[in-house]
């Protein structure tokens, strides 16, 4: 699209990166949301576990909230060990029968009976077998099976929702068992994966590929792009909500069968996020649909993430940061240790750790809404995140 130095990169119009360079975000991407005293918020109290020396942190809830500091100040400890590892056992525990165990880390944790759920969403795979795919994991391929079983053809030959199903032997190609792919060993070399010369990848068997939707059969279906797939099912709520979401964290490239072992750590990650906000819809920040089974939506997640912007282009960063507060507009809160300078612009609140690394980190430097970090002397993040805001304020006026 575009080579060169920084000033050739930034004069193509072609290219999305040298746009991002000319024309960086503008911060905040929408208006920070109030901290005040009066804030319910997680507050974690003395908590001294590896190098953290007996800090005291407080997360608000319904916020978006940033863990900030140099490498080895112990932002992973105390979003992680202390506040994630204690909220699981918590909430845990008060769905159970077992009450009062000891908290790991710390020597208080307050204001949690809010909190109905607690998730991480890290970067591990979201499934083994090649059969799993986005569309399994998001949810809405049971609902594309019950269309496919309602076409005319399906009804003639009797052929049910499960018939549309590769994890059930009804109407899956037999020659991959529904995988696409055959996996041929090799003596002293590794395995090799092949298309499935029964079915050419499509999955199914010949019977079940005649049946057509709209013109086409639901291996075609799997084969499409999610940009694709958002078109062909527009007229269908459910199944086009959940593809716009893919669409608004940047998937829209992937194929709805693409095999899950196949997907990096980044776009397994913002699988999950679609999938939490396939749950709820909104609005202009107001709730629309509920959970299926529940009135109205009364959880209220503490979701956990891990620098999810490694990796990500500037465009999926601003994605990204607009999903995550999709998440909190919807009633939830959110904790994120982040470098990412962009994702720090957009924080309700943020928790620096410091000043230093190691034996010389480990206590919160400052903790507020970005401008009051910024404006900490001795804070290394408050220094480049001054600097960050100030460069992006010239921008604006030039």
């Amino acid at each position: 699209i575009a080579e060169g130095n920084l000033e050739q990169l930034m004069a193509s119009k072609e290219s999305v990166t040298g746009r991002f360079l000319r024309e960086p975000l503008q911060h905040p991407l929408q208006p920070l949301r109030d901290v005040n005293a009066a804030t319910p918020s997680l507050k974690v109290r003395k908590a001294r576990l590896h190098n953290l020396q007996g800090i005291d942190a407080r997360f608000p809830l319904g916020r978006l909230s940033v863990v900030t500091g140099v490498s080895g100040s112990g932002k992973s400890t105390l979003a992680r060990d202390v506040l994630h590892d204690n909220m699981v056992k918590l909430v845990g525990e008060r769905r159970g029968s077992k009450r009062g165990s000891t908290l790991a880390g710390c020597d208080e944790l307050n204001g949690w009976d809010a909190v109905t759920r607690v998730l991480e969403v890290d970067q591990t795979p979201i499934g083994k077998t090649p059969r799993s795919s986005p569309a399994t994991y998001v949810g809405f391929w049971d609902a594309i099976r019950k269309l496919f079983a309602g076409t005319q053809d399906a009804r003639m030959r009797g052929f049910d929702p499960a018939r549309f199903s590769f994890n059930t032997p009804k109407g899956r190609c037999s020659g991959c068992d529904g995988q696409g792919i055959r996996k041929i060993e090799m003596s002293f070399l590794p395995d090799v994966r092949v298309t499935c010369e029964v079915c050419n990848g499509a999955r199914f068997d010949q019977e079940t590929l005649a049946v057509k939707y709209k013109g086409s059969s639901i291996g075609d279906v799997l084969a499409m792009s999610v940009d694709e797939a958002a078109e062909f099912f527009s007229a269908h709520a459910g199944i086009h909500h959940a593809l716009k979401l893919l669409q608004d964290v940047g998937l829209g490239y992937l194929t709805l069968g693409q095999q899950s072992p196949t997907l990096s750590g980044g776009e397994a990650q913002r699988i999950k996020l679609v999938t939490e906000l396939a749950k709820v819809r909104l609005s202009d920040g107001v709730q629309l649909a509920a959970r299926p089974g529940r009135g109205a939506n009364t959880q209220h997640t503490l979701y956990v993430l891990d620098e999810p912007t490694v990796g990500l282009h500037m465009a999926d960063v601003e994605k990204l940061i607009r999903v995550l507060h999709r998440l909190v507009d919807s009633g939830n809160t959110v904790v994120v240790i982040e470098h990412n300078l962009d994702v720090m612009a957009n924080a309700d609140w943020i928790v620096d750790l410091g000043p230093e690394g190691g034996a010389g980190g480990g206590r919160v430097v400052v903790q507020g809404p970005p401008e009051t970090v910024s404006a900490m002397a001795g804070s290394h993040t408050g220094r480049v995140l001054g600097e960050f805001l100030e460069q992006r304020a010239l921008a604006v006026l030039a």
